[in-house]
């Protein structure tokens, strides 16, 4: 009896490969040296075989502990693959060969074991909205505009008409899938009568005929966190297409811009607001009340001295962050705003003002 190698060595992998990589080794073989491929091919089939046996050993954990300390001897008892016909190796290990060839494009092995496709979700959506500034930071909830299909009110989106209901296809028996077998090899496809769900419609809805869902306009309500932003994208799952004949909807994409504001910048979490004050304000000290995009209010103190395009910063008065760590600051920049016309009486006080605030060069000390 020829010598088995080493399984390692077999699925070309390190004794401490990851489950991981043991299983991708076995794939590449096990598709490389398929009988189907290989038709009257000895070697491949042994290839084959060898391949199989080495997986089924070292990607059980307690299969390969024990092979890892003895050696072949320790796993002995398992199942004899040299002298086995293909039947047989299916046929133990069926439920391996669909999990690995199951969901390629319909290669798979037969024997059962696949499970039925599930039908394609409806297409996505994407629309538009514009939220105020306001809106942004507060946080709103909004109803956009959707138009293309929507579930049928009349047949309940089953695209039956009322009172009956979708029955099991026939050509696939419900599975969704149509399938043709090569010896021992089966391929799947989506069934064409049902297209993957497994039911036909014998007496369709007047409304819909058949389809499950109509053409209209709709209205979603949708909810925007306070801190979107411009050029962010919100998802409402299930709120676009619907599938046909009763798979899940799609999603819905809304597109968001916040419409700009005449008195505040937004930069990312920050607001950026420019007011004015007086010279005597700007010179004496004041206090600069700030009207915010959400209608409150908060008072800015202006130190004595303040000069132009000072910049006056509040923390935590600006956005709140989408993901709750605070909220931005507000920044104030000072403008200082200049008399154009002036009274007599103004410009004569000016001028008092402005020889007292001259400083006169000081004379020397004569000797």
């Amino acid at each position: 009896m020829t010598e088995k190698r080493d399984y390692y060595e077999v699925l070309g992998v390190a004794r401490d490969a990851s489950p991981d990589d043991v299983r991708k080794a076995y794939r590449q073989l096990a598709l490389k040296y398929h009988p189907d491929r290989n038709p009257d091919d000895a070697e491949a089939e042994a290839k084959f075989k060898e391949a199989t046996e080495a997986y089924s050993v070292i990607s059980d954990e307690q299969k390969r502990d024990a092979y890892d300390r003895f050696g072949h001897a320790g796993v002995g008892g398992g199942f004899d693959f040299s002298g086995a016909g293909m039947g047989d190796i299916l046929s133990q290990f069926q439920d391996m060969f669909s999990d690995f060839f199951g969901g390629m494009g319909g290669f798979g092995f037969g024997g059962g074991g696949r499970r039925r496709a599930a039908p394609a979700r409806g297409h996505d959506v994407r629309v538009e909205a514009t939220i105020l500034l306001k809106d942004s930071i507060t946080g709103t909830k909004k109803e956009v505009r959707v138009r293309g299909a929507a579930p049928c009110d009349t047949c309940n989106a089953t695209g039956a008409k009322p009172g009956t209901s979708p029955e099991r296809c026939g050509q696939c028996n419900g599975s969704g899938q149509a399938t043709t077998q090569r010896g021992f090899i089966m391929f799947s496809t989506t069934c064409p009568r049902c297209r993957g769900t497994g039911k036909t419609v014998s007496d369709p809805c007047s409304d819909c005929s058949g389809a499950g869902h109509v053409e209209r306009e709709r209205k979603v309500l949708v909810t925007f966190p306070a801190g979107i932003d411009s050029d962010q994208r919100l998802r409402v799952p299930g709120q676009g297409m619907p599938g046909p004949s009763g798979a899940p909807a799609g999603d819905l994409y809304v597109d968001v811009t916040v419409q700009e504001d005449p008195r505040f910048q937004r930069e990312g979490y920050d607001l950026i607001a420019r007011r004015e004050v007086s010279f005597p304000e700007a010179a004496l000290g004041a206090e600069l009340e700030v009207e915010l995009p959400d209608d409150s209010a908060v008072s800015v103190e202006v130190p004595a001295g303040t000069q132009p395009n000072t910049v006056l910063s509040l923390r935590g008065k600006g956005v709140p962050r989408l993901d709750g760590r605070g909220v931005g600051d507000l920044h104030v920049v000072v403008d200082v705003s200049v008399p154009k016309k002036l009274s007599k009486r103004a410009k004569e006080l000016l001028g008092e003002l402005e020889a007292e605030l001259v400083t006169k060069p000081k004379r020397a000390k004569t000797a």
